[in-house]
């Protein structure tokens, strides 16, 4: 059972900084925290609307990866307690 915590959390560990820099490759919808960061470098690059949605069908694998990886570490969690 050890084994595979040790394997769930360095998996969370991963999936994080990778949702973490998933979103932060979005673009920006204009005005927030994303123009603050180099916005302004971003709206001069034409990003396509493919490479826009694939990045949406990335970050929302990444997500539901990171989701079902927190849900196994309860469940080992509870069962160890």
């Amino acid at each position: 059972m050890h084994v595979i915590q040790i394997i769930c959390q360095v998996l969370l560990v991963i999936t994080s900084l990778l949702l973490i820099l998933t979103i932060l490759m979005h673009k920006g919808k204009g005005g927030g925290l994303s123009d603050m960061f180099g916005g302004g470098f971003s709206s001069s690059v034409a990003s396509s609307g493919v490479a826009e949605r694939n990045l949406n069908r990335i970050t929302i694998a990444i997500a539901l990866i990171w989701a079902v990886v927190i849900v196994i570490l309860g469940i080992i969690t509870k069962l160890q307690y």
